[in-house]
């Protein structure tokens, strides 16, 4: 697993990359917010519980409005082990897979734990973040996936048979590996996932996710995005059902106004790859980001899912600033993703300031630890 030569990061160029990272978690996080309180309504039952309109607005779950799911825990963790890999390079070792294992497995500590352990001096200060040792319904795939120190690998896959959409929703941090071909985020995207999902089905879906965000962080358009996900993929064993998912999304955009019902197609069962194509559509006929994500979350299949894996790419597309205000000031955990992102975003583009052979930044070393 490698990397192309990094780009030259001019002062625009920086600030630009960080409103993206930043917009992409944000995005997510609010989405998951959004849809998580009616995840498991019919339509039908949305509509009972928030009027002939559905739900357009933040909703109480676990306690208060804004709260987040595990779907946006594992994308914390994610951005958290892309930056201890970069860091983790110096020493000779590289191997992402792997340091996205770890960072997952420190995940699923806080599912069990009471609060962050002190005396684990090699896990950083995510797994500190005490707000994040509240269990959000998390998928059991990802609970037996990331259950023990075995990895799962493509050769050994753990959960062959789940067809599930959250190893998708925590995929998007691979895409903002924006010096990277967009193969190798497939691969990576694609390795991760299979951690915990092992159906092509539903690996692949994050896989291709990444590639779209990955496309959106360097400045192109979603269709273009889609168009190149949609090539890459064409190459990968398992690849139809996906593939048929992503085709099926841009044409329903041609085909009217867009409706719950047609959300409601494009979801399906609730598998990776029905999730992925409410996303694709949703993002591409919005009149705005909070248009699209209420499209998104009002259908009878997982609104979480399919409201994070919108907000990811509506996120990446427009930047932060675009993200609807007001549900942004009561988005749980907030401060902790501005952080990540912006700690993210100056990895990535100022890395060899922070750490290697000249010397490293005590303080950064003590935030990402090299073990």
């Amino acid at each position: 697993m490698g990397a192309t030569a990094g780009a030259v990061w001019g002062r625009a160029e920086q600030q630009d990359f960080r409103s993206r990272v930043r917009g992409t978690l944000l995005g997510a996080a609010v989405g998951d917010a959004l849809g998580a309180p009616v995840d498991g309504l019919t339509l039908e039952g949305i509509r009972e519980a928030h009027g002939a309109e559905g739900l357009v607005d933040l909703a109480f779950g676990h306690g208060r409005r804004g709260s987040v799911t595990h779907l946006t825990q594992l994308t914390l963790f994610s951005l958290d082990g892309l930056i201890r890999a970069q860091v983790r390079r110096d020493t000779g070792a590289w191997h992402p897979p792997t340091d996205l294992h770890r960072a997952y497995r420190r995940w699923a500590a806080t599912q069990s734990d009471w609060g962050p352990d002190e005396r684990r001096k090699d896990d950083g200060w995510l797994a500190r973040e005490e707000w994040l040792y509240a269990r959000r319904d998390p998928a059991r795939a990802c609970l037996i996936g990331f259950g023990d120190d075995i990895m799962g690998t493509l050769d050994a896959l753990k959960n062959p048979g789940e067809l599930g959409p959250e190893a998708a929703a925590r995929s998007a941090p691979f895409g903002l590996l924006v010096g990277w071909e967009p193969q190798l985020v497939m691969q990576l995207a694609v390795e991760c996932a299979a951690q915990t999902h092992g159906h092509p089905t539903a690996y692949l879906a994050a896989g291709a996710y990444a590639v779209i965000v990955h496309a959106l962080a360097r400045g192109e358009s979603l269709d273009g995005a889609v168009q190149r996900a949609l090539a890459i993929l064409a190459a990968r064993p398992g690849q139809q059902p996906v593939a048929d998912a992503l085709q099926y999304a841009l044409g329903a955009v041609r085909q009217g106004m867009p409706t719950p019902g047609r959300v409601e197609e494009l979801a399906g069962d609730g598998t990776a790859e029905g999730l992925l194509a409410v996303a694709v559509y949703c993002a591409l006929v919005g009149e705005d980001i909070r248009h699209g994500l209420c499209l998104a979350v009002n259908q009878s299949g997982p609104s979480g899912v399919a409201g994070a894996l919108t907000g990811g790419l509506l996120g990446a597309l427009h930047g932060e600033t675009a993200l609807p205000p007001a549900w942004l000031a009561e988005l749980e955990g907030r401060p902790t993703m501005l952080a990540l992102a912006d700690d993210f975003a100056m990895e990535m583009t100022q890395g060899p300031a922070l750490h290697g052979p000249a010397g490293s930044a005590p303080g950064w070393l003590t935030r990402y630890p090299r073990a």
